[in-house]
């Protein structure tokens, strides 16, 4: 890898829904899975706002194999844990068919506080993500490739849609995570900022004005994180698999490596309004890889999965400098077998049974893990 690729550094943290292995509904763990994952992985473990939720998070990665090999052990070791306290593990973006009227808020001062101020909207967001981090050497690069990446955020979403039921409904949708997830304030598509003093007194502002207490309370699908010299990206659900999940996170790493490389060349890409990506999301929301995305620069109509293709052509030449060519292969394996959406609902056609879709859920935890 050139030096100039070396920063682009990788995290991952995923959200796991913990079950009751009787009745395939989600089950707090009263902690136990924290406490007991922390003896081992220390603090890659974390408690969510919900009892039914686990998260973790890798180390810093150099590259996706580094990565791959983190999650695989996380994976594996939350499972094993899960399983010796009598209790299920998957990773799906919403739970088929619990509701989250019966799930228990973790007790925490800052889960307590989003409760209180953002209410039902809080308690129902019973949802499962996958944040990617990728390193900059500077938070004013951060803000450039951020502003240039937004509006790759649908393709890759689409790649990544793996919710289509909500509290027992067909929702229609391949990704249902982030219609709920649309209730909080300051989510979404951001806007673009003209550079990084603009971003910083933008969250001052809303500092000042008693709107967050800090910047964390910004819940973008994408932002230069407040505290590390990363892009964050947390617009996609959380993957059935590790190489699903290794694949999406290798996608927004080469985006950001192939925008810097044209930053180099004094070449940018083209910036579009956060009303235009939107569009784009929203259909990647509904139809995954098997609708239409809006090609802005030809302003028509076009198969999601051709411009995926062209979107693989497009980050090419960052690939081998990255080491993530293999791991981005998988993308391909996506376009042919089905995103998590896509297969958890050719499991619910089959057997018309939510429960044999929570168990293929789980069964896919573990799934190219050695």
């Amino acid at each position: 890898m050139s030096q100039n690729y070396k920063t682009f550094t990788l995290g991952v943290e995923e959200e796991y829904m913990v079950l009751d292995p009787a009745t395939r509904e989600l089950k707090s763990h009263k902690q136990k899975i924290v406490q007991e994952g922390q003896k081992v992985i220390k603090d890659k473990v974390k408690a969510e706002m919900h009892q039914a939720v686990v998260e973790v998070g890798t180390d810093i990665c150099a590259d996706a194999d580094e990565a791959h090999k983190d999650v695989s052990i996380l994976r594996r070791t939350i499972y094993e844990i899960a399983k010796s306290l009598g209790l299920g593990i998957g990773a799906s973006g919403t739970h088929p068919f619990s509701h989250w009227e019966s799930q228990l808020i973790t007790d925490h001062a800052r889960y307590n506080e989003i409760v209180n101020e953002l209410q039902e909207a809080a308690r129902s967001n019973l949802i499962f993500g996958l944040h990617v981090h990728v390193g900059m050497e500077s938070r004013e690069m951060a803000n450039h490739i951020a502003n240039s990446t937004r509006y790759f955020l649908p393709h890759i979403y689409a790649l990544s849609t793996n919710s289509p039921f909500w509290e027992g409904r067909l929702t229609g949708y391949k990704s249902f995570r982030t219609k709920v997830f649309d209730k909080f304030p300051r989510t979404g598509i951001p806007e673009s900022f003209e550079s990084i003093e603009a971003y910083d007194n933008f969250v001052k502002i809303l500092i000042k004005t008693n709107c967050i207490d800090n910047a964390k309370k910004i819940w973008w699908d994408l932002r230069v994180h407040p505290f590390f010299n990363t892009v964050e990206f947390r617009i996609c659900d959380v993957p059935l698999t590790v190489d699903e999940t290794i694949a999406l996170a290798s996608l927004f790493q080469a985006v950001c490596a192939r925008i810097y490389m044209l930053r180099s060349k004094n070449l940018n890409f083209i910036q579009y309004s956060r009303a235009l990506i939107n569009e784009n999301k929203w259909r990647a929301s509904r139809y995954g890889i098997d609708g239409r995305l809006i090609d802005f620069g030809k302003e028509e109509e076009i198969n999601t999965r051709s411009l995926i293709y062209e979107l693989l052509e497009f980050v090419d030449p960052v690939l081998d400098q990255l080491g993530s060519r293999h791991r981005i292969a998988y993308v391909n394996k996506i376009l042919e077998e089905g995103t998590g959406a896509d297969r958890q609902l050719a499991v619910f056609y089959k057997t018309k049974n939510l429960t044999g879709v929570v168990d293929y859920i789980q069964e896919q935890f573990l799934s190219g893990i050695q």
